[in-house]
Parts: C-alpha cells; structure tokens; sequence
C-alpha cells in the first residue's frame, strides 16, 4: 500500500469539497472493496475521504410509498428495514445474496453502487488492463473468461459490474442523488448511472470529479411477485454468473407486465425493455419465457469459456418466471 493523506468529512457538501481539492482522492466508508485494491496497488489514492461522520444513515419514507435510502445505510441494515423486506423483496433477497455477513455489515448503499469489476486481470497488476491502465490492452479476450460478459462488451473491456443490490434497484427503477463540489444537487436514473465500456472502461458512472452520492431513492413498489435468483459456484460467498431480479405481475394464467434485471451480463446492471414487451399479456407458460431470454439475449457472444453463460441464462429466467407465476 503507498502512502496518502487521510482527513474526516462533516458533512456531505465538505466530502465533495475535500474530494474536488485533491484530484485522485477517494471517499472511504465500509472500504469493503477499497482496501482491497489499495493493497494491491491497483487503486493508489493520494487522499483518503472518510464519510463515516456524515450522517446520511437513515432509511426515510416517501410521499406515496417510496423510500429514501442514505448512501451510508449499510447493507445489513437495508436488507433486514421491514419496509424494504415487505415492499421491495427483490432487494432485500438480492442484498442478503451479496458478499458474506461481516462485509455487509460495513458495506454502504454508495460504496455498493460503486464497487469495482471482479475481473480477474483487473486485480492483476502484471497483466495489460484497459479498465485499470487505458491503452494498455485487455487481457480477458483471448484469456480465462468464465465470469465475463456475454452482452454490451466492447474490444476495449469485457468485464461485468459486480452488486446484486445495483441488479435489484434497476428493476426498481431507482434513482441516484449526488451533490458536487459546487453544491450542485442532481438525480440520475439508475438506468442511466452506470456505463457500457465502449472504449473509456475506467469511466464506469455518470459521476463528475468529486461528485458524492447522497441518497437513493425508490418509487412506490410496482404490483406483482418480486423475486431475486443468483447463480454462483458457491452458495456461500461469491459473485454472480448470472443473477434475475424479476418482478411479475399475472393472474388467471396470463403474464400482465413484468419487470426484469440482469447480473453477471454485462458492465452494468442489464434490463432489456423488448425482453418485457414480450411477457406483456401472453400467456404464463415456458414459450412466453423462451421468448424473453431470446429477446434479452439478442447480440449475445460468448468469449469461450464463458459460452455456458448464455444457456445458463435461458434456464434460470424460465425457472423464475414459472416460480413468479405460480404464487
């Protein structure tokens, strides 16, 4: 680990403030993912944040059943609000999905939004990374893949974004509310916060130099079963192969609408609108569902070893539609 320079942030204005005065700092909370990756010296920060005396640790309601969540709540806590677990399940399961029980006990709803690729050649300070250094190649393609993308790669950079909780609040369609270091307040669409590699794969949100995430908020539930499946080659403690947040609402055999979420796609949480066009009004049966994998599948490539990736995904989105459908 290299040396930096450390203060404490009052408030969240200040930690932006802080941020903006030493390019290249970072904020520091649970430092679940962090740390890590300051041992390895593969993120070097000149200056630490620290967040943890700001507050922002309330789960507040919404005018109309929504919920505001502080970037400082901490997955624990989240997944185990009574709210959460009878409005919005999906999250609660995805959350209690991630990461062992001593990590969400310090991880935060923020530093969760932006946790970094668990690509092996990331971590890997002696293979070329075009995410970690950029122009210096991607050693995914052509290499051990088995945990890599299988939709919105680019030739720049094939890995996958790594939260279950982000997976959950793209179904939920959730919002993401940051301050600049100028006291700028902006929401961003979850839709919208994280980025498709393309050929910049170190940019990885919408956020701004010394931006700070503040809160994330969700609107009213919408009707219907909510449910989260994650395949992983452990049940105890790994990251997802693939990974659904499905919300499906049906009755009398038929699929009325439905909402879907991907993990273990893509960069980003994946959601494929033509994928819930066709669950809209069709009858609940496993044609309807192999309709939705292909329509979320369209343009998927396997890069070899992760091939199975793609069947894999077929099978576990019918098994969670006929799981949704029949309760």
């Amino acid at each position: 680990m290299k040396a930096f320079t450390y203060e404490r942030a009052a408030s969240p204005e200040a930690a932006a403030q802080a941020a903006a005065q030493h390019p290249g700092a970072k904020f520091i909370a649970g430092g679940t993912n962090l740390l890590d990756l300051m041992k390895l010296q593969v993120e070097t920060p000149v200056h630490l944040v620290d967040i943890n005396r700001i507050g922002l640790d309330r789960i507040e309601d919404l005018p109309g059943g929504g919920l505001r969540i502080g970037t400082m709540v901490r997955n624990s806590d989240l997944a185990a609000d009574p709210r959460v677990r009878q409005r919005y399940p999906v999250l609660s399961r995805a959350l209690l999905a991630g990461a062992s029980a001593q990590l969400r006990n310090k991880a935060t709803t923020g530093g969760n939004l932006l946790q970094r690729t668990r690509c092996y050649y990331f971590y890997d300070t002696s293979k070329p990374c075009n995410k970690r250094t950029p122009g210096s190649g991607c050693s995914a393609i052509g290499g051990f893949n088995r945990i890599h993308a299988i939709v919105g790669a680019s030739d720049q950079c094939i890995a996958v974004h790594p939260s279950d909780m982000a997976v959950a609040m793209r179904a939920l369609d959730a919002q993401v509310e940051t301050v600049s270091p100028q006291g700028q307040r902006r929401v961003i669409p979850i839709a919208d916060f994280h980025r498709l590699p393309g050929s910049t794969p170190n940019v990885e949100t919408e956020l701004q130099p010394g931006d700070f995430i503040t809160a994330v908020s969700l609107p009213p539930p919408p009707p219907g079963v909510q449910l989260y499946r994650k395949v992983r080659d452990r049940a105890s403690y790994a990251f997802a192969l693939v990974s659904v947040a499905a919300i499906v609402d049906a009755q009398g055999g038929t699929v009325r609408n439905a909402r879907l979420a991907f993990g273990g796609l893509a960069h980003k949480p994946w959601r494929v609108p033509q994928a819930e066009q066709a669950l809209a009004n069709v009858p609940a049966a496993p044609q309807s569902y192999d309709a939705a994998a292909s329509a979320v599948l369209a343009g998927a490539r396997g890069q070899g070893h992760n091939d199975f990736k793609i069947p894999l995904l077929r099978r576990v989105l019918a098994g969670v539609l006929g799981e949704a459908t029949r309760t």
